[in-house]
């Protein structure tokens, strides 16, 4: 009968006949894994069984390929940490729901979990905001590139030059400087500096008064674009819940006046 303990985040939390439920996790050596937790909607589990939770499972099965039960145990309690701030309960949920839609079931991936607890680690921690949403948005290009479709921010595609980068094609996902964007400039993403675009305010970018606000929103709009239509829209899946609440958040937080924008 096998048999593992991991350390473990927890995914997703669904009801299973009137007492148990069925949860997915992220583990650090056994990848995305799910279970049956007896009693997983039970009041003394309410509190442990919540998305973004860490938590140490132990997971047995029959034969390796059944659908196992699971055993949780708390280790750190993220999600009662964000309750309070809206945009990083939505964060830590975004993060969650993104996992299940780009990482393959039990397949090891030790560096996502690692990627992941780190940038869990800063939303709980207080970190700033630019600071950790900035990390969530890099962390997406990351997910892209575990869901086979890895984006080439690093060289222009019509020029192959490296410097002044300032957009990517939608089609592609590669990068494009001011120069090679030509008359389709208006069809292409723009490139936030933090993931090696030109630095608002310098005089090559194309709007060089963009402040970090703007962005960090124009890296949100980057991910959604291929998320949506690279791998869940693949399936025939709407982009998250919770990621489309993430965004909504940061442009109601950054610009709450939207003469702003």
């Amino acid at each position: 009968m096998p048999e593992w303990s991991d350390t473990a985040i927890i995914l997703s939390i669904r009801p299973h006949g009137e007492q148990a439920a069925l949860v997915n996790v992220l583990t650090k050596q056994h990848g995305r894994q799910a279970g049956l937790v007896r009693g997983g909607q039970s009041r003394s589990m309410r509190g442990v069984l919540q998305i973004g939770n860490a938590v140490v499972v132990t997971w047995r099965a029959r034969l390796e390929t059944h659908l196992g039960t699971m055993v949780t145990e708390m280790a750190t309690p993220h999600a009662s940490a964000v309750l309070d701030n809206p945009l990083r309960l939505a964060g830590l949920a975004s993060t969650c729901a993104i996992i299940e839609g780009c990482v393959p079931e039990r397949e090891p991936c030790e560096p996502v979990f690692d990627a992941t607890d780190a940038l869990i680690s800063m939303m709980t921690d207080g970190d700033l905001e630019e600071a950790w949403l900035a990390a969530y948005i890099r962390w997406e290009v990351a997910m892209l590139g575990i869901a086979g479709y890895a984006l080439d921010l690093g060289r222009c595609a019509v020029t192959g030059e490296r410097e002044n980068l300032a957009y990517v094609s939608p089609r592609t996902g590669v990068a494009v400087t001011r120069a090679g964007a030509g008359i389709h400039v208006e069809r292409l993403l723009r490139l936030p500096c933090f993931l090696g675009g030109i630095e608002p305010g310098d005089e090559n970018n194309p709007d060089n008064e963009k402040t970090v606000e703007q962005d960090l929103l124009d890296g949100m709009e980057l991910t959604r674009h291929f998320l949506e239509r690279r791998v869940f829209g693949l399936h025939h899946q709407p982009l998250p819940p919770s990621r489309e609440r993430l965004a909504v958040l940061m442009r109601r937080k950054f610009f709450p006046n939207p003469e702003q924008e």
